[in-house]
């Protein structure tokens, strides 16, 4: 399986398993502190992460973020990290659990139009039905549930909470060849103290100590640990593609639960889990080639010298890939298979 591909699909999984625990504390944390103490949880741990890297001397300097990505860092940090969690929690608030999975495959689906018709990026029908079905999988599967949404507040601010992650997802893969681990920090550092900030203005106050663990242990996984996967996924395949493997997200859940909590499943739960497959096969089946051409570019990132890295080194190299540091691609042509990863982000 690709690389790229693993890394959604476990990302997807910290992510879906995170939900039904962030609302089983909704009625014990305001929506507002519970979204700040989520991401704080995220950027603490990924911080403490990022230093022990760096005290041990694994934290390539070609890696880290760069002056010209701050603005696109800032702007995925102001949708995703501080909009996109508020949104959410107010909607968890009113609107039933099973409801709001349901909702929450809309994140793939936004991400992936906002990247085709927005962004640019490259698809085919291949991909886009591939798409369609994992969502459709995701959908059933909530929908065995019998949701009832009730008043539309609630589920008009998951849906806002989608669309402000849609975009946070393409803006962050403009920056998605630095260090994933920097930008995870960061966005949860960031919408965590703002969150945090605003809870307070609100009146909120901090709840007990068992919650503030439970939240941050939460957060870290499904919301830390899972962004670094993501940003790591966008590298090797493009928003739309990680966007669509991302809505296995409640599939993924519920298998979870079938296998640590035996739960007894129906028959939408095999029709989903066969759509999933069906979504999956299809992309992992999909070869995009054709002659393209690269121009010149700089940047940092962890590689190996593959077909796209025939680079001469200006230091003393001891052979071990891959490894990171600053390095140019020179224009070239050529025709193979590819993703809209970070190499390859022409026109068609």
């Amino acid at each position: 399986m690709h690389q790229g591909v693993m890394f959604a699909l476990l990302a997807a999984a910290l992510f879906g398993a995170s939900t039904p625990f962030a609302k089983l504390l909704v009625g014990q944390v305001s929506p507002v502190m519970l979204a700040a103490l989520l991401y704080l949880g995220s950027g603490a741990g990924l911080s403490l992460w990022y230093g022990l890297r760096r005290l041990r001397g694994n934290q390539g300097a070609a890696d880290g973020l760069r002056k010209a990505d701050l603005p696109w860092l800032a702007a995925a940090i102001l949708s995703g990290g501080i909009g996109g969690p508020l949104l959410l929690m107010f909607g968890l608030a009113q609107t039933p659990a099973s409801s709001a999975s349901l909702l929450l495959n809309m994140e793939g689906v936004l991400t992936a139009l906002l990247a085709w018709f927005v962004f640019k990026e490259n698809f085919d029908r291949r991909i886009a039905l591939g798409m369609l079905v994992i969502v459709l999988a995701g959908v059933l599967l909530s929908w065995q549930q019998m949701p009832q949404f009730g008043l539309p507040w609630g589920p008009l601010a998951i849906l806002a909470a989608c669309l402000c992650w849609a975009i946070d997802n393409n803006l962050t893969r403009r920056i998605s060849a630095s260090d994933a681990v920097q930008i995870a920090a960061l966005k949860g550092l960031v919408a965590g103290l703002v969150n945090l900030a605003l809870a307070l203005l609100l009146g909120a106050s901090l709840p007990a100590i068992a919650s503030i663990g439970a939240a941050a242990l939460i957060g870290f996984g499904g919301y830390g640990l899972s962004l670094v996967l993501f940003v790591l996924a966008l590298r090797h395949l493009g928003s739309a593609r990680t966007g669509a493997y991302f809505s296995a997200a409640p599939f993924i859940g519920a298998a979870i639960s079938l296998l640590v909590l035996q739960e007894a499943v129906g028959g939408l739960f095999w029709l989903a889990a066969a759509l999933m497959a069906f979504g999956i096969w299809l992309h992992l089946t999909e070869r995009h080639q054709h002659a393209h051409s690269h121009e010149e570019i700089e940047h940092g990132h962890r590689h190996s010298h593959d077909l796209h890295h025939q680079h001469e080194h200006d230091f003393e190299w001891d052979g071990r890939e891959p490894h990171s540091h600053p390095h140019r691609h020179l224009p070239i042509s050529h025709s193979h298979a590819h993703y809209p990863d970070i190499h390859h982000r022409h026109q068609h």
